[in-house]
């Protein structure tokens, strides 16, 4: 087996074995925690060089075939989401740095990243839908630990209703894997995939599935089932919440994505029905936004919405639909972790997330302006930004497939998003500061957490202004999700 291909699993995990190991020595936990997550990043990186000049990872633990061993496949898709999962990690690991909280404190989140980085990139890999309900147990354990952690009434409430949905979602798919495997005999994605392909699948099969796909879209926050999201997201630590809203709901829409491409590589009835979720994800996202006054509320049900986008490329079930799909994932990941990186350095500097109860910051900082402006308007899509070309390529989709209503769904979502960021930016950043003595009276704060936010910042400067090679990127995973020949080659052992 290649040992390129576990390594996005191995390194969060040997990451926090050594950490526990020194747990004792908060230094040592710190310096093992930043080299494990920059390792996380450069295994990414080179992985995506890789798939890039189309190649495709695949092993089989332990050395039994597919499809009764374990199954790990790594193409495009899977190689730019264990990359960004490296940068958004190390971002948010960066941004905890000399942060005003217990040592103790500090320890505890180094150590639940990592246990949550594995899970997350173990969803990523796996070919096998028992083992990736495995990996969402472990990321659901890590989360979990990570929003609850500090403690306190209104952290502890969130975390429940967090984990309450959660759980939900994730015992719905044992059930799911349970009735598909007793009606195919098998839970390998690529024998599933030759089964719904020949129409050979039971309806017991076919029940399972859409099991399946509910549990996906629970903890992808899809309309109606994503009120968990909003009501959890903004009482966890800031570092936190930044980290949940740039990858955990990504794993939901990447889980969806896979199964749906594997499955029914043609648009069906699944993709005319995760149309009008996608449509009314979009707008009943940003409309909920529109009626909150804090920033991470704003900001958390603008995850809801933006999910919409994603899930819109998958419905429409193009070569170019699928590709805006991948792009909007890239982008989104690290505007929206970037977003709420910023968020807490404004709070910190007005005193409160309440946007009547903050204001100055233009004044105060023009450079921390500029840093919410780039996410802002590439979150709203505002060219020359990421966020432009991803929607372009979505709405150009849209009008090619005939599917006018999917634009229009596409287009006012923008505004309104555009809307909700012109709020945070009037009341947070141009207004004057109702208190001005108590504005930036906490500091600026760790340099760490603004280098964090610029380097961000610059990324999403960069997939802007570099989107043609993004592009060709996206056009290329979209291809292998449609033929997926990893995971229907993987069966009979044949070379790639």
């Amino acid at each position: 087996m290649n040992t390129l291909i576990v390594l996005p699993v191995l390194v969060p995990l040997a990451t926090l074995l050594l950490a526990l190991l020194v747990k004792r020595h908060h230094a040592w936990v710190t310096g093992i925690s930043l080299t494990g997550a920059l390792m996380l990043l450069l295994t990414g990186l080179y992985l995506v060089a890789v798939a890039a000049g189309d190649t495709v990872l695949t092993g089989q633990m332990g050395g039994w075939a597919a499809p009764y061993g374990i199954s790990l496949v790594i193409d495009r898709l899977s190689a730019v989401m264990v990359a960004i999962t490296g940068v958004i990690g190390l971002a948010t690991l960066v941004y905890c740095l000399r942060q005003p909280m217990p040592a103790d404190f500090l320890r505890d989140v180094h150590l639940f990243v990592h246990g949550l980085l594995a899970g997350i990139c173990g969803a990523f890999i796996t070919a096998d839908v028992f083992n990736l309900y495995v990996w969402f147990e472990v990321l659901l354990i890590g989360s979990f630990a990570l929003i609850a952690l500090g403690g306190g009434e209104r952290r502890l409430s969130g975390a429940m209703i967090y984990l309450v949905l959660n759980m939900l979602a994730t015992l719905l798919f044992l059930l799911a894997a349970g009735l598909v495997y007793g009606a195919t005999g098998t839970l390998n994605m690529g024998e599933l995939a030759l089964l719904f392909r020949a129409e050979q699948a039971s309806d017991a099969a076919w029940l399972g599935v859409i099991l399946m796909l509910i549990s996906f879209s629970i903890k992808a926050a899809l309309f109606p089932l994503f009120g968990w999201l909003p009501a959890s997201y903004h009482v966890a630590w800031t570092p936190v919440s930044a980290l949940f809203a740039g990858l955990l709901t990504k794993v939901g829409v990447y889980a969806l994505i896979r199964l749906v491409t594997l499955l029914w590589p043609e648009p069906g009835v699944v993709h005319g029905v995760l149309l009008w979720v996608a449509c009314a994800t979009m707008i009943i996202g940003v409309l909920g936004a529109a009626a909150q006054t804090e920033v991470r509320r704003i900001l958390s049900f603008h995850i809801v919405s933006q999910v919409g986008y994603m899930i819109l490329g998958l419905a429409l079930a193009t070569p170019l639909a699928l590709a805006g799909a991948v792009f909007y994932l890239i982008h989104h990941i690290v505007v929206k972790a970037n977003l709420f990186f910023v968020g807490g350095i404004a709070a910190r500097l007005t005193g409160s997330e309440r946007l009547a109860a903050m204001g100055g910051l233009y004044a105060r900082t023009p450079l921390l302006a500029v840093l919410f402006a780039i996410p802002a308007l590439s979150l709203a899509g505002i060219p020359p930004l990421s966020g432009f070309w991803a929607k372009f390529v979505l709405v150009k989709a849209s009008l090619e497939a005939g599917v006018w209503v999917a634009a229009f769904f596409a287009l006012l979502t923008g505004v309104f998003t555009l809307l909700s960021m012109s709020k945070i930016w009037n009341e947070g950043f141009l207004k004057a500061h109702p208190q001005p003595d108590q504005l930036g009276s906490a500091g600026r704060g760790p340099a760490e957490a603004w280098y964090t936010a610029g380097v961000l910042a610059l990324i999403t400067v960069a997939i802007g202004l570099g989107a043609g090679p993004v592009m060709e990127y996206a056009m290329a995973a979209s291809r292998q999700l449609i033929e997926a020949p990893a995971y229907l080659q993987l069966l009979d052992g044949r070379p790639y």
